[in-house]
């Protein structure tokens, strides 16, 4: 008996899907799809040899991102086009024929096409992929279908219920769906967002990096804000959870807090600066790599990254090196015996040291900056030479000098036969009676 059953409704399917496959209605709309999509063919072919937006920019103009960003997009215009044409063709069918279904699936199988054409071009992430192919797809098909509030309302009679909390299947993947997109277009917005705000060459370095920081908290504060709505909580409802959040803030994320509030300090004071080197009260010494929030990364020059809380540096002191002034003052200190010829000696230490292509030197320098070499002080085995020069950045890594040099003076002071003397002690023998004093 069931199996009549199945047979009689196969058989009313097939004989309804061969009556309207057979009915002028279909090759009406079939004409109707064919002539959209050759409609938005033409207008494509059209703006491709009238104007200039299809056509990659020649020279760098104030707009010259966005007809490069339509330029990398040309490829999905055809698709666009073909579903704009087809939202005109539903009406124009439903109007003279008085039926669109065939219509509607041209145009969700449209709509698929350019979904499916975004994902390959430019999602990379394979989560994400997942999610628009085997969510969003199906959704965007559904709702051009029309069968999507059917599907939304079984999926909401589905739920589970703990108390007063109600959760639905179609709560469950709303959260779900939306939630990734909105940490994707996230992170891509902030991306996109700060490279934009740093690339502001009129604009300080300092004053781009704070713009940056604000621009990604406020975008973490409107996804957040959107998640909440599609979780169907009420933002009027956290008022009172707001409030134990901050009694909460106030003790046990003290810390973080006040490194917050630190790192916008830093940032609006301007006092540090990515490309900074800063030496630490602890010793710690490196240039800032990257200024956060929460902290600041220091890259020393043997390969470490060193996490400093901001606020260490607003309770503490530092050394910010190069901050103001990029010119650096070293020195260098030697001992050499009594006999040397002092100005001999000064005059082949200024020509040694200034002779390091890393050393400034030259007269249009000030006399301050230029290298030199004087008394520091007299030893007990010598005399005791100081050398100062000034060169730009820190000495170390590429602009490692001190060590150079030292090679370089010892070599000199070999050639030109200078000794640097061995600590020296007299020692006087006194006889007192039948014994020897010291």
């Amino acid at each position: 008996m069931e199996s009549n059953v199945i047979q009689e409704h196969a058989k009313q399917l097939t004989d309804s899907l061969l009556n309207a496959l057979s009915s002028p209605q279909f090759y009406s709309q079939a004409g109707i799809i064919i002539l959209a999509v050759i409609m938005a063919y033409a207008f494509i072919r059209l703006l491709d040899r009238h104007s200039d937006l299809l056509k990659p920019a020649t020279s760098k103009t104030h707009f010259f991102w966005l007809r490069d960003s339509i330029y990398q997009i040309r490829s999905l215009l055809l698709p666009l086009f073909i579903i704009l044409f087809m939202v005109m063709a539903v009406d124009f069918s439903e109007y003279f024929i008085k039926e669109s279904w065939l219509v509607r699936i041209a145009q969700g199988l449209a709509v698929v096409l350019i979904i499916y054409s975004i994902i390959s071009r430019f999602v990379s992430n394979i989560f994400i992929k997942a999610v628009f192919k085997w969510i969003a797809i199906p959704i965007a098909l559904l709702q051009v279908l029309g069968w999507l509030d059917g599907v939304t309302n079984y999926l909401e009679s589905l739920y589970i219920e703990m108390g007063n909390i109600k959760i639905s299947a179609y709560g469950v993947a709303r959260v779900i769906v939306f939630g990734s997109i909105l940490f994707w277009l996230g992170r891509i917005s902030n991306a996109i967002g700060q490279k934009a705000i740093r690339q502001q060459k009129n604009l300080d370095v300092g004053t781009r990096e704070v713009f940056a920081k604000l621009f990604q908290v406020a975008l973490y504060v409107v996804i957040f804000i959107l998640l909440l709505q599609a979780m169907g909580i009420n933002i009027t409802t956290l008022a009172v959870f707001g409030g134990a959040l901050g009694v909460g803030l106030g003790f046990g994320l003290q810390s973080i807090a006040s490194n917050f509030i630190s790192g916008i300090i830093l940032l609006l004071d301007r006092s540090l600066a990515v490309g900074d080197y800063i030496e630490l009260a602890d010793g710690h010494k490196g240039t800032i790599r990257e200024l956060n929030m929460r902290s600041t990364t220091l890259e020393t020059y043997d390969g470490k990254d060193i996490m400093v809380p901001n606020e260490q540096f607003i309770t503490t002191s530092f050394i910010n090196w190069t901050h103001k002034n990029k010119k650096q003052r070293y020195s260098i200190n030697l001992q050499v015996a009594y006999s040397t010829d002092l100005h001999h000696l000064f005059d082949l230490l200024r020509e040694v040291v200034a002779s390091h292509p890393k050393v400034l030197s030259g007269p249009d320098l000030p006399i301050e900056e230029i290298p030199d070499a004087e008394i520091s002080s007299f030893g007990d085995s010598g005399v005791n030479i100081l050398i100062e020069f000034w060169m730009n950045g820190i000495d170390d890594g590429e602009h490692r000098v001190g060590a150079d040099l030292l090679l370089m003076i010892w070599d000199t002071l070999k050639e030109n036969q200078i000794e640097i003397p061995f600590p020296q002690r007299e020692v006087k023998i006194v006889k007192v009676g039948e014994g020897i004093h010291l």
